[in-house]
């Protein structure tokens, strides 16, 4: 079997990359001839490479163009599936890992649409994707992402499938508490009984890190601190926020980590009030090293939650709530009691688990007619 792989761009700190990285490595292992078609890409992995990067001046003439170029290569038949992680019409398989644009404009106001290329382009390149007879399969990777597809494509519901995303549970595990927390701790100059809460996670303004701050400013516990690791171009802003409500001191930046790890293990509570999220792999990570986790209704992520179990579910924009989970998740000895059920919940979700069902999914298509 010929597969193709398609991903724009590589960022080492995004998840739908880190996503693909161990789909490579897990289908090479089960004997699938795996290909990537990229424009960019500075990972690792199995198989062939090619490069799709024509000229472009702006992220619409970027999208659009790439798109252009592998639709190309899908008509030269050379693959007997390609399965696509951008919004290209004409794939075999689409990858919902970013979810349904419009139900992300709808969830973020996003009044402007009309006069954005862009969004325009995009919400137009989505439905022409979902309506394309080409379209064999949709892989979800959450069970809203499914529902929420199916509503707004009714033609595609007998298209998708739930596919979860793989965590590597011995790469991400408890035990790091022991080997990293109290070095970390140190080098940070945050005292061993301080709770901390973590969020981890890229793009500040769609995953809630305004909600958090506000959130951390109405807590009772004042000793608590959030700590934020991942990339924003507004940085600066939020910072600000910080200052304003009088706990700059109690919120950090750490930036983008190649090891998160680490970062794990020093926490206490792993929090991601996210706008819309279709299924962190943050927190995946932060299950499987055992931190209880807060999320909203509008990630895959709290399809994984039992709430008092292993977590929380917060309503959306809501740091008053918010305020009172995190508060009860910082009693001394509550979020560690949760640890174990915030591990056992994604046991099951191997990468390997994973490519077993991918593969299975190959297969069912190419033994089937298009």
């Amino acid at each position: 079997m010929k597969l193709a792989i398609v991903r724009q761009r590589y960022n080492f700190a995004g998840g739908a990359e880190r996503f693909v990285e161990r789909a490579l490595e897990s289908l090479h292992a089960q004997g699938v001839d795996v290909t990537l078609i990229a424009r960019h890409w500075q990972g690792e992995g199995c198989g062939e490479r090619i490069f799709c990067d024509p000229f472009y001046i702006g992220r619409t003439w970027r999208d659009s163009s790439f798109a252009r170029a592998v639709q190309k290569l899908i008509a030269t038949g050379r693959f007997d599936l390609v399965q696509s992680h951008e919004r290209i019409p004409g794939c075999h398989i689409y990858r919902a890992g970013d979810g349904v644009h419009a139900t992300w404009l709808d969830l973020a106001g996003k009044s402007f649409t009309a006069f954005s290329p862009w969004h325009r382009y995009t919400l137009a390149a989505e439905a022409a994707m979902f309506c394309h007879p080409a379209l064999r399969a949709v892989i979800c990777n959450s069970h809203m992402v499914k529902d929420d597809i199916a509503r707004r494509f009714p033609e595609t519901a007998h298209k998708l499938q739930v596919i979860y995303n793989g965590v590597d549970t011995d790469h991400f595990h408890p035990g790091l508490r022991d080997e990293y927390r109290t070095t970390l701790r140190a080098k940070v100059g945050a005292d061993e009984t301080v709770p901390v809460i973590l969020f981890v996670g890229s793009g500040f303004a769609r995953k809630g890190v305004g909600t958090l701050i506000k959130t951390l400013a109405r807590m009772q516990n004042r000793a608590a601190e959030v700590w934020i690791v991942g990339r924003d171009r507004h940085q600066t802003r939020y910072a600000e926020q910080a200052r304003q409500l009088g706990i700059a001191g109690r919120v950090r930046f750490f930036g983008a980590q190649t090891e998160v790890r680490p970062f794990y293990a020093a926490a206490d509570v792993f929090c991601l009030p996210t706008l819309y999220d279709p299924l962190p792999n943050a927190a995946l990570e932060a299950l499987a090293c055992g931190l209880p986790t807060v999320t909203t209704p509008t990630s895959g992520a709290a399809e994984l939650i039992t709430p008092g179990i292993n977590g929380q579910i917060s309503p959306l924009l809501d740091p008053v709530t918010l305020a009172n989970q995190l508060d009860a998740l910082c009693e001394p000895g509550r979020a560690l009691s949760m640890r174990p059920a915030a591990r056992a919940c994604v046991e099951h979700l191997s990468p390997a688990a994973m490519a077993e069902q991918l593969v299975a999914l190959y297969l069912r298509l190419s033994q089937t007619n298009p």
